[in-house]
């Protein structure tokens, strides 16, 4: 990802969860007890391939592939308070913080991102970064959830850019296939095991 110029794009759009905030692992946790509490799985590979897909279509497709009835609103709604409960031990992943450090105050800036808007909200300001976003684009404001490119697509309209004229960044396949399908360029941001195994 190093020496992107960011300075033929209009507006920068981030995913938010293992993009700007390192909190894929804590997610992970967080789902893991909340799932189990219930009986049901959720494979590491798998929570990491379906980055970006809102909590309720998680738990009703894993309840459906395990034959489960889960309540997917008590469900959601304990991952939530667990992720909180884990906010504390937060970091942001550093060359992304670079880039918004770099460009605030000079080109708009969104967060697209598959979590409520209190998830994303929260890790923002545990990051003490809320305030460097033009605006936050989560599930909900949107009805079509990536890799379709209705969130980005959303972002650029508030932004009032081109979909052209937007660079993305993001960890998951699914939200560079979004970008993608939105006509804009893209970022992918390593893994949380792609950038310990990386040579410095």
């Amino acid at each position: 990802m190093a020496g992107t110029s960011n300075s033929r794009y209009r507006a920068l759009l981030f995913d938010c969860d293992g993009t700007i905030a390192d909190s894929m692992p804590l997610h992970y946790v967080a789902w893991s007890k909340a799932l189990g509490e219930h009986g049901c799985e959720f494979p590491e590979d798998v929570f990491y391939r379906w980055g970006g897909m809102p909590a309720a279509e998680i738990i009703r497709t894993l309840a459906d592939q395990q034959g489960l009835n889960l309540p997917v609103e008590e469900v959601e709604h304990r991952k939530e308070q667990l992720y909180y409960e884990l906010l504390p031990r937060l970091e942001a992943v550093p060359e992304v913080l670079e880039h918004i450090d770099l460009n605030h105050g000079h080109i708009p800036m969104a967060v697209v991102s598959g979590s409520t808007r209190e998830s994303v909200t929260k890790s923002l300001e545990i990051l003490g970064l809320l305030d460097k976003f033009d605006t936050l684009v989560c599930a909900g404001d949107y009805s079509r959830s990536k890799p379709d490119p209705e969130p980005f697509l959303v972002a650029a309209r508030q932004l009032n850019v081109a979909p052209a004229d937007c660079l993305v960044f993001e960890d998951t396949e699914m939200g560079i296939q979004a970008a993608t399908a939105a006509g804009m360029a893209s970022v992918k941001i390593l893994q949380p095991w792609e950038r310990k195994t990386r040579p410095r």
